[in-house]
């Protein structure tokens, strides 16, 4: 079994939080402090990123989403949590829904998609790292996950260069890895069978991940709600207590 990175704080109900591509769990940082007062906060670095293991060859969603029930079923005492996924987070919790529906009391989908129509963008985006390494998509990278007024503040440009030095970090092999599965994804057909109770929230100004793509996903999944954060494509990141209100009124419903 490879071994996970994560870092649990708080007490009370268990909610996971999974990351997005190129991230780890500092993402969260925010958002896990505010939570942690009324839950038990679980939060981990994906295979290929952060302290946790790098594993050569081809990677899949349903790969991402084993390792997330893996890790829930050894640190959960049994009991469901709630599980939420930015981006390919949320694209972790789509496969887990599927495949793990028991370990889940429910799911929340952020700033993700359940299937890209167009794969070019993805494919050039590998063929650079291949050819350049991770440094020379990482600043474009960065662009598109927070919004130009939030970079432009202290507390924002602080936020921008940590996640910066984490993309650059990433291993090159594992990023790209991670970049194809995540092109690969279609859930289209399999988000009509979600049976637990999900949200799903857009970013208003995320460009990476549109307010459409949620739109479907809420269009797909029975009784999901769509609920949105004024932000770009790390709604978490930007708007950590917006985010969390988010979260707490859909756990309390």
């Amino acid at each position: 079994m490879i071994h996970l990175n994560f870092v649990r704080e708080g007490q009370g109900p268990v909610v996971v939080l999974s990351h997005a591509l190129g991230c780890d769990l500092h993402m969260w940082d925010g958002v896990a402090e505010l939570l942690a007062r009324d839950f038990t906060v679980l939060r981990y670095d994906h295979r290929n990123h952060g302290r946790s293991d790098v594993v050569a060859g081809a990677l899949t969603m349903q790969t991402l989403a084993q390792d997330a029930a893996d890790l829930i079923a050894r640190e959960s005492a049994g009991a469901p949590v709630h599980f939420v996924g930015l981006s390919m987070g949320g694209m972790t919790a789509q496969a887990l829904a599927l495949s793990h529906p028991q370990l889940l009391r429910s799911v929340v989908i952020a700033n993700s998609a359940s299937y890209y129509p167009d794969r070019a963008p993805w494919q050039a985006r590998v063929e650079t790292v291949q050819a350049q390494g991770i440094a020379a998509i990482a600043t474009g990278a960065v662009a598109r996950w927070l919004t130009p007024e939030f970079a432009a503040t202290a507390d924002g440009a602080a936020l921008a260069r940590k996640l910066h030095d984490t993309l650059v970090a990433t291993d090159a092999q594992g990023y790209i890895a991670a970049c194809q599965g995540v092109a690969a994804i279609d859930f289209r057909q399999s988000n009509r069978k979600i049976a637990r109770p999900t949200l799903v929230i857009a970013g208003a100004r995320d460009e990476a991940t549109p307010p459409a793509m949620s739109q479907e996903m809420v269009a797909a999944i029975p009784g999901a709600k769509l609920a949105s954060v004024d932000a770009a494509h790390l709604s978490a990141v930007e708007r950590p207590a917006d985010f969390a209100k988010v979260l707490k009124e859909f756990f309390a419903s």
